[in-house]
């Protein structure tokens, strides 16, 4: 059994936006860089909670719409001088469609601690 999930077609996620998909409790916003790099982290700023969703898109940066903070959509680390980080999760691209891996091996591969 496959561990991808398909979240969306390309062509539905327009260039520097996000789209939010829900699974149980957590939200995991996937975004679609000018680049046409496809990331997705948990819509949760570290700061305060912001809906990174809604913030602006610029490189492979998401800037909250809350208070600011940029977040790095690969690695999930917020830009120095701010400190912390989201969970990433892994995605892929295949004949136009959007896959999500929700593995917990998937979710947790980059070595973020995140504080509620």
């Amino acid at each position: 059994m496959s561990d991808w999930i398909e979240v969306a077609k390309m062509e539905e996620l327009p260039r520097l936006s996000a789209r939010v998909v829900q699974f149980d409790t957590v939200k995991i916003a996937v975004f679609r860089t000018s680049q046409d790099a496809v990331l997705a982290v948990k819509d949760r700023c570290p700061h305060r909670g912001g809906p990174l969703s809604q913030g602006i898109v610029h490189g492979n940066l998401v800037t909250c719409p809350m208070h600011n903070w940029r977040i790095d959509l690969a690695t999930g680390e917020a830009v120095q001088p701010d400190q912390g980080c989201v969970r990433t999760y892994e995605t892929k691209v295949e004949d136009g469609r959007v896959y999500l891996r929700l593995s917990s091996a998937a979710a947790n591969a980059n070595s973020c601690v995140e504080h509620a």
